[in-house]
Order: structure tokens, then C-alpha cells, then sequence
């Protein structure tokens, strides 16, 4: 799932997953952090979730995945968009 803030010329975008689904670590990547898996991390939120926040240009348009445990590379399904390889969000 992702959640959208609004900031002066930029959209604050948090990626937000089930805290065990899928099980271990899990990194949010994309073109936004040159595809670096340590780069946004996923934490625990206390409320069964765990989320990354990335503040991005407004008015953009940006491709990204999760990386999990074992190389599981996997898709938001509440994405704005999928262009057959990875989820796409428009800030």
C-alpha cells in the first residue's frame, strides 16, 4: 500500500506492507535510490505493519519493487500503475 503527504514541491510516498507477509526483511527499491536494496529498508510500525517513507519530486513518475529474503523480488498491487516488469507510482 502506499501513502501519500503533500510538502512544498515534493509528495512524501510511505510503502507499507503486512509485518510477516512475506516473512524476514524486506526493502522497498526503485529508480529513486539507484535500485539499492540497503537504501530503504522496511521498519516495523507497532501496528502490524512495517513501512519506508521516501520524500520525491512532485509531479513525477517513478518505477520500484520489494525486495525480500532470498532474492523474492515482488510487485505493490495497489501501485498506480505496473508496466509488466515493475509497480509504477506518480507523485
Amino acid at each position: 500500500m502506499l501513502e501519500r503527504k503533500q510538502l512544498k514541491g515534493r509528495t512524501q510516498i510511505t510503502f507499507i506492507l503486512p509485518e510477516d507477509t512475506p516473512g524476514g526483511p524486506v526493502s522497498v527499491v526503485g529508480d529513486f535510490n539507484h535500485w539499492n536494496p540497503a537504501a530503504h529498508p522496511l521498519a516495523s510500525r507497532g501496528d502490524g505493519t512495517r513501512a519506508a517513507t521516501v520524500a520525491l519530486p512532485a509531479n513525477s513518475a517513478h518505477s520500484f519493487r520489494y525486495l525480500a529474503v532470498g532474492d523474492y523480488w515482488f510487485d505493490d498491487e495497489q501501485a498506480d500503475s505496473h508496466d509488466g516488469i515493475n509497480s509504477r507510482l506518480h507523485t
